[in-house]
């Protein structure tokens, strides 16, 4: 409508009252004006308002704001409305896998249920990861739920955790904090959740339900103080697949005599498997090569060695590098160390939930407990905006160069170390087959390329110069 007016497409706009117009006074106000400049008016039929008179803004405000405040009362009378209904059992919210809602009540759907039925099986009775089991479903060809184009370990691991399967319903999950905008967003406490348990016919029982989230539960617990994605292995998102482009996923794998090692494979392979052609049509796979942990340590040390050849030019390169990094990651840390705790403790605001479903606390606990956790969030986002600008390098940080410089002359005397060292220093792997690797280091322009011999063991190291 602005845009007309500036194109002079039209003199006037006839609106019933200020309400259908605009419910923010400020949105009022300013749309008047603007129009006004084009030499447009506005008249507002049932206020009696043309907004090229004299009074007008003054009179538009006033109304404004009553329609404003009017908005505003009607918003909180159909939220408590509604939540007096979510008490009484009224479901809000749109059909599910497995579930059809209809007149604020849930039914089974039969073809939906049996899918979920089939998901916690193999999640709880076959042992198979999210991942597998998004596979799985793909290549049977069952069809997801309308929310989802695919499966996903996402969308399996949102069925596992939602407590409508086994016959509970909680409902706010989300909130719209401001009536004007109407913007949803997910309730983290701010607003008590409506909690319901028995409330409709279960698909799955409570024991398979809570059996599945205790296998969540337990693996969430194993990598409690480690980082996601590339924080969680030091090579994470830094080994490429030569054949499609994808990152690498790190697997644990077993040996003949049981121990466990680290490897990793093709993101593609591990969600299509080989090469094929999907549903759709769609050409979807991958051939990438599998790669063990201890070899990509392996190249990096012959990497490293092969750059420390030539020590006073390189070494000083080297150091140069890993000062960078260090110098990001101090002041980088005390943030990240404090993003994590806020958000431990909001997904302990969330447990709560599950302990009030089980009726270990009580309502006046939970809601206490809700308070705390807010209260050390909003300490922990205090203590993060107030936090002081980078400082200048201190003697501690000139003794770990000294340090650093000890273990360049080390690494070119033959010592290897972990591979939290070598994953500050790579850029990327790029595994082409299992005879031909590539290695990038950051901020250094070549690449290593390797071949393996008979004995599986990289060899063969040449020096390019990359284009």
């Amino acid at each position: 409508m602005i845009q007309c007016a500036r194109n002079g497409d039209f003199d006037l706009i006839i609106t019933k009252e200020i309400s259908r117009f605009a419910r923010n006074t400020l949105d009022s106000i300013y749309y008047t004006r603007e129009l006004k400049k084009y030499g447009i008016g506005v008249i507002f039929m049932n206020d009696n308002i043309n907004t090229l008179d004299g009074d007008a803004e003054l009179r538009l405000s006033i109304m404004a704001s009553i329609a404003q405040e009017e908005s505003r009362k009607t918003s909180e009378r159909v939220k408590w409305g509604q939540k007096r209904q979510m008490e009484a059992g009224v479901v809000f919210g749109r059909d599910l896998l497995g579930y059809d809602v209809r007149g604020g009540k849930m039914y089974i759907n039969a073809e939906g249920a049996e899918i979920v039925r089939l998901i916690f099986h193999k999640f709880v009775n076959e042992g198979k990861g999210t991942h597998v089991i998004a596979r799985e479903l793909r290549e049977a060809g069952i069809q997801p739920m309308r929310c989802a184009k695919e499966w996903q370990n996402t969308v399996i691991l949102r069925i596992i955790r939602n407590e409508k399967y086994c016959g509970d319903l909680v409902q706010k999950k989300t909130y719209t904090p401001d009536f004007l905008s109407h913007e949803k967003k997910y309730n983290r406490g701010q607003e008590e959740f409506v909690i319901i348990r028995d409330h409709h016919q279960p698909i799955i029982s409570r024991q398979m339900f809570d059996a599945a989230n205790r296998i969540l539960d337990s693996r969430a617990f194993s990598q409690q103080g480690k980082c996601k994605h590339s924080n969680r292995y030091p090579y994470s998102g830094k080994i490429k697949c030569g054949c499609c482009g994808r990152s690498y996923a790190a697997r644990y794998k077993a040996r003949k005599d049981g121990s466990r090692y680290k490897a990793w494979r093709c993101g593609e392979a591990v969600k299509h498997g080989s090469p094929h052609t999907d549903q759709a049509g769609n050409q979807v796979g991958c051939t990438g090569p599998g790669i063990r942990n201890e070899d990509i340590t392996h190249l990096m040390n012959l990497t490293v060695k092969s750059l420390l050849y030539n020590r006073k030019k390189f070494i000083s390169q080297l150091s140069g590098v890993i000062e960078s990094v260090i110098c990001k990651d101090e002041n980088d840390a005390p943030g990240d160390r404090i993003r994590r705790q806020i958000q431990e403790t909001k997904d302990k605001k969330m447990r709560l939930i599950d302990l009030y479903m089980e009726k270990e606390i009580t309502r006046e606990e939970f809601t206490a407990a809700g308070i705390k956790c807010d209260e050390e969030t909003a300490r922990l986002e205090a203590e993060i905006n107030s936090m002081e600008q980078p400082q200048k390098k201190t003697g501690a940080h000139q003794g770990l160069m000294d340090a650093i410089w000890h273990t360049a002359e080390e690494l070119s005397g033959g010592v290897e170390y972990e591979d939290e060292f070598y994953g500050h220093l790579l850029d990327r792997v790029v595994v082409h087959d299992r005879d031909h690797i590539d290695v990038y280091l950051k901020e250094l322009p070549w690449k290593w390329s390797y071949t393996r011999e008979p004995n599986d063991l990289p060899a063969g190291i040449q020096l390019f110069q990359v284009k």
